[in-house]
């Protein structure tokens, strides 16, 4: 297999000859030393000139180069050009695999068989996307590397951030001729545990983050959404999402009904929940899709997964600044992170998250780009 983290610029030449435009980050500006590991960025890339970067820290996302009505590739992920940046500003989850468990768990604690199991508090009360040491914090082993896919393992420890059982994972992304970034997640244990694994990439289809996503157009293939309480922890409840904003079974702006008088809005600040999808797990069945007017990007959005959890960028506060010094701000970027439904572990009414020794977990993710002219 052939490494392609050497890779520093890569060029495409778009409507005449003499117009060249850079597409990528520079790998040597990328890579370093970190904890006696090697930080690399690797190049995924197809026929069509769709360019996805990746990083071992983190097994990240960096960047994802997508093509517009008029065929211009621009980079549509928030993040950072620097590996550095990805390890020292550590309240960001941008682009990264989240384990051992995407999204919360109520009060940090869980049970399995009568045993508690206690987690690190790092929400609130809360544990959120496996804690300070999460999959997002580390550095993930290159299992093979070419133009076209990528396979990042990682071992977790029997109680490391308090979850039973030692973990082996192995995250697969592959870049395919039909402008899918495809993202499988395979793991086992040797002791029941929880698990649910995603990623947490952030996108903005018009320009990469530098102005919001409100007029974005959403479209969600759910009748039923989870509301939360005030730690933004699901009730149990599913509610259904007619005649509310939490309504995208027709394609609406984003933005639309983000400021409605709603009190899941208030607790949220915005959209960020979990959706009940109608897909009943089959990946070949639409589960989200987003259009952007102006540069007619379109992403799709399959999954084997029960929910996906659209989160509106309403926490991002431009204190910190991106690539090319974007200052990313409100609602900049959004996310559609593929999973089980958050506190699985402590409301037996969902779908399960338990995974036993012998069982083999698997989850996957298809983020598919496309135009509307």
């Amino acid at each position: 297999m052939k490494y392609l983290g050497i890779i520093a610029l890569i060029f495409m030449v778009f409507g005449c000859a003499n117009e060249e435009v850079k597409v990528g980050i520079s790998s040597e500006e990328f890579a370093f030393d970190y904890e006696g590991k090697s930080i690399e960025l690797y190049t995924l890339k197809n026929d069509n000139g769709v360019v996805c970067q990746l990083t071992n820290i983190g097994a990240r996302i960096v960047s994802l180069y997508a093509p517009d009505k008029n065929g211009e590739l621009a980079d549509v992920i928030v993040g950072y050009a620097s590996g550095k940046d990805y390890v020292e500003l550590k309240e960001n989850f941008y682009g990264a695999v989240i384990g051992r468990y995407g999204n919360r768990i109520g009060d940090a604690k869980f049970s399995i068989d009568g045993v508690e199991y206690q987690l690190e508090k790092n929400d609130g009360a809360n544990h959120l996307h496996g804690g300070s040491n999460g999959f997002q914090r580390q550095v993930w082993n290159v299992e093979s590397a070419s133009d076209s896919e990528v396979v990042f393992s990682l071992v977790s420890p029997d109680m490391e951030s308090g979850y039973p059982g030692t973990v082996d994972v192995k995250v697969k992304y592959q870049l395919t001729a039909a402008n899918e970034l495809k993202i499988e997640y395979f793991a086992t244990t040797d002791k029941k545990t929880v698990l649910n694994l995603t990623n947490h990439a952030y996108f903005n289809l018009k320009d990469g983050g530098r102005t919001s996503i409100n007029d974005h157009l959403m479209y969600l293939n759910a009748d039923y959404f989870t509301p939360v309480d005030g730690g933004l922890i699901p009730t149990g409840e599913l509610a259904a999402v007619a005649g509310t904003p939490f309504d995208f079974n027709t394609p609406t702006a984003i933005g639309d009904r983000v400021e409605a008088d709603d009190e899941q809005l208030k607790v949220g600040t915005g959209y960020d929940h979990n959706w009940v999808l109608n897909t009943k797990n089959d990946v070949a069945v639409l589960a989200a899709k987003v259009v952007e007017p102006e540069s007619g990007r379109v992403l799709e959005v399959y999954t084997n997964e029960p929910g996906i959890q659209f989160y509106g960028g309403n926490f991002i506060d431009g204190k910190i600044a991106g690539k090319e010094g974007i200052k990313y701000g409100f609602r900049s970027a959004f996310c559609l992170e593929t999973q089980h439904f958050p506190d699985s572990p402590n409301k037996p009414e969902f779908p399960s998250v338990i995974v036993n020794p012998g069982d083999e977990y698997y989850s996957v993710c298809i983020y598919k780009f496309d135009v509307q002219k």
